[in-house]
């Protein structure tokens, strides 16, 4: 801590800046006025000459700095606390003016230090001020981290414990906002530690603002710190006098709510041909073997438990995303295939489904004959056929779906969990038929011994989906990870083979059976925390196995464009089995290769597998919550053409020559 001086010398009566400056070690932090859930901000006491004065410190926009459950408000590295002083007018060139400080801080780490320290200035006076070359650009910065005016409207209001921060501007949009934190000037006014929702739509950003223990001052103040697009942070004042809560900023025009149910339940209705569905069909076609001959009620139960399932999964889902949001984080359609460690557990069950299709084990009583696979099932396990085909649905985005999701998560929440319904109403509506024509159930094969050979043929697309989602977590988490997974899945077809042996044996035979395949679960839980120990390097297989492109950056999209060069950008993920298939089909061939090198294109791919909020916001900017999302810039300037989500050679072709 030294006490610094902008000028090397004073005029008489003219104001200079003093400030004190701090430069901390790494890991350590002082702290703001305000300073959060625990600490002292710093304290200066001046001795000034007859006749001079000094203002208060001014403060630099703040950092939050989290410690356990607790949330600081301050400053790392170095930062510098300006103040003015004003020299009495009588002074005379020749003389010195005099400045005595005393100072005292509280710096921590994981514990924490008070300080004090005493400051003498000794600055001579001439007839006008002369600046310190040494100190006046560390003013100049600190003047540049000071927050500014508002340029916008701010309206703050609470209901209870809860609250928000709306600010209203033409030059807000989510293409300029990345993100946003509201830092009140009174200590406890907010709950410093929760999280502070961010929405931003066009023409305006909104901050949920959860309440502290203490009572709301007359006129709320404090300072919001908006991160851009291009990463660049900037800090404003804010002032306003609490009122009613701001509405929740308005879902993208043109898609009311009917409009979006309806695109839902389009969207849903043809996520059952998406091939990441495809696995589950297994369970579906032996689902729809066993009704064959059931009476009508049976049929109608064994549709509603299957369609139960879907729905209210979907129901979850939407409250889970809701619920990530409320908590500040950003998530999207797909979110959890971000995570190695579902992707494992997914594949791992993927696995045990294809065994127990195999005949490996039994749900429930083993099976003597075939005949007898009639019987087996019940509701509950057509509800968890729907709950699965839901879960393994979420990597693919059929046509309707994504505008339709993009507008649910900009709605309030009763609506977005009634657009998430609908999409589960249409995904189960060819199962749900039969709950209304259940006479159409006679009309398929009867039960017989060609349906255990059915039920073993179908275990290969479980197979096939467990593969692909090892394949998924070496792009996630890397060979390491890999590894611990395979390891895994060789647990878990031990346990599925000692559970078999268990249901065909008596007495002693079974226990054992039992206890090997629950150690052998045991041993496959154990590995899991291997799976976040190997990350493969930044930039994604996705975008490196793809050739003649480059990741994505708004920076790049730029520079592309101030080249006047058409760019088109590819938003995708290792695990989105709909972008695979559309590269497969559509980008990588040699068609559109040569329609690329012809027009001198630009190809961006920005992927999305681990997640990252740059591209979850781009996706917000155009109504989308997944990927895949293609968009192609017009060389001369324009707005980005949005392109389908299911892509053909033609498609993208005419968009090129459009």
């Amino acid at each position: 801590m030294t006490l610094a001086a902008e000028v090397a010398s004073v005029a008489p009566g003219q104001p200079f800046r003093i400030g004190l400056r701090q430069r901390l070690a790494p890991g350590w932090h002082t702290y703001w006025k305000n300073p959060g859930d625990a600490g002292l901000p710093p304290e200066l006491a001046l001795s000034l000459p007859d006749g001079a004065s000094a203002g208060a410190f001014s403060w630099p926009a703040p950092q939050r700095i989290p410690f356990g459950p607790l949330v600081n408000y301050g400053y790392e590295g170095a930062v510098l606390l300006p103040l003015v002083v004003t020299p009495p007018p009588g002074l005379r060139p020749g003389q010195s003016f005099t400045v005595e400080a005393s100072g005292q801080w509280l710096v921590c780490a994981q514990v924490c230090i008070p300080e004090e320290g005493s400051f003498s200035l000794t600055l001579p006076v001439e007839a006008s001020a002369r600046p310190d070359p040494a100190m006046a650009p560390l003013f100049l910065q600190a003047e540049s981290e000071l927050p500014r005016p508002a340029p916008w409207p701010a309206r703050i209001g609470f209901d209870g414990q809860q609250g928000a921060l709306l600010l209203q501007g033409a030059d807000l949009s989510p293409a300029a906002v990345k993100e946003a934190y509201f830092f009140a000037a009174e200590g406890g006014v907010l709950d410093h530690a929760a999280a502070q929702p961010l929405q931003v739509a066009a023409g305006g950003l909104r901050l949920g603002l959860p309440r502290g223990e203490q009572p709301l001052p007359a006129t709320v103040e404090g300072v919001v710190a908006i991160t851009d697009a291009a990463g660049s942070r900037s800090a404003y004042a804010v002032s306003a006098i609490p009122g009613p809560v701001p509405p929740v900023l308005a879902a993208p025009p043109g898609l009311p709510l009917g409009r979006a149910l309806l695109w839902a339940a389009l969207g849903g209705l043809i996520l059952n041909l998406m091939p990441c569905v495809f696995p589950i069909l297994a369970m579906k076609a032996l689902g729809l073997a066993r009704l064959s001959g059931a009476a009508r009620a049976e049929v109608r139960a064994h549709a509603a438990s299957y369609s139960a399932g879907v729905v209210l999964s979907f129901l979850a889902l939407a409250g889970l995303l809701l619920a990530l949001r409320l908590a500040g984080q950003s998530a999207g359609w797909g979110f959890q295939f971000t995570s190695p460690l579902f992707v494992t557990l997914a594949g791992w069950l993927m696995l045990a489904v294809g065994l127990n299709l195999s005949g490996v084990f039994q749900m429930g009583r083993p099976v003597a004959a075939g005949g007898a696979l009639a019987g087996r099932g019940g509701h509950l396990g057509s509800f968890s056929t729907g709950a699965l085909a839901v879960l393994v649905a979420t990597p693919c985005t059929a046509p309707f779906m994504a505008a339709a999701i993009g507008a649910a998560l900009a709605m309030p929440p009763a609506a977005t969990l009634a657009v998430f319904g609908a999409m589960g109403l249409g995904m189960a509506a060819p199962y749900g038929v039969l709950a209304l024509l259940p006479g159409l159930a006679r009309r398929l094969p009867r039960p017989g011994a060609w349906m255990e050979r059915l039920k073993q043929a179908l275990a290969f697309p479980m197979y096939g989906a467990a593969l692909w989602l090892l394949w998924v977590l070496a792009q996630l988490a890397g060979p390491g990870a890999l590894a611990a997974a395979l390891a895994g899945g060789l647990a878990v077809g031990f346990a599925a083979w000692a559970l078999g042996l268990a249901q065909l044996s008596r007495g002693r035979g079974r226990w054992l059976g039992r206890l090997a395949g629950g150690l052998a679960l045991l041993g496959a839980a154990a590995l899991l925390p291997a799976l976040l120990r190997d990350t493969p390097p930044a930039g994604s297989a996705a975008a490196a196995a793809r050739t003649g492109e480059e990741a994505w950056s708004a920076e790049r999209v730029a520079a592309g464009r101030a080249e006047n060069r058409p760019v088109f950008v590819n938003l995708t993920a290792a695990w989105c089995i709909t972008c695979k298939v559309n590269e497969r089909v559509a980008l990588d061939t040699e068609v559109v290769r040569a329609a690329f090198a012809r027009r001198n294109v630009l190809a961006l791919t920005g992927d999305w597998t681990r997640g990252g909020a740059a591209i979850g916001n781009l996706l917000r900017e155009h109504g989308r919550e997944g990927v895949p999302l293609y968009l192609l810039y017009p060389a001369g300037g324009g707005a980005p053409v949005v392109l389908p989500q299911v892509l053909t050679e033609s498609i993208l072709l005419r968009a090129l020559d459009g």
